[in-house]
């Protein structure tokens, strides 16, 4: 329960899939996260890092061996989210066509 708490928090996942292809500096972190607050990313950066999950080096912030670990195990969710997100868009069917009866017209 206590790691579904910490994975749980708001932008924990997204700086885990971040790093997964290896360190970044915090920046990076802001600019590949939009939306993402400096205040939130460094909380964050110390639970994980905290929880062995994420380590400081001089090239940035990292996956830990076990942060390793967790993206093996994470990558099956992200491959069922991936069929699940298409058989979601194949339900909804195509965005609807303009028909001219929604194009407002200008005033005389």
């Amino acid at each position: 329960m206590a790691a579904m708490d910490l994975f749980g928090r708001r932008w924990a996942l997204r700086i885990l899939w971040e790093l997964r292809a290896g360190p970044l500096g915090a920046r990076a972190l802001l600019a590949r996260c939009e939306g993402l607050s400096s205040s939130v990313l460094y909380q964050r950066l110390r639970e994980l890092t905290s929880s062995g999950i994420v380590a400081r080096s001089s090239d940035g912030y990292g996956l830990t061996r076990t942060g390793t670990a967790l993206g093996h195990v994470l990558r099956p969710l992200d491959e069922w989210a991936t069929v699940w997100a298409r058989e979601q868009e194949r339900a909804a069917g195509p965005p609807p066509r303009p028909t001219g009866r929604d194009t407002p017209r200008p005033s005389p």
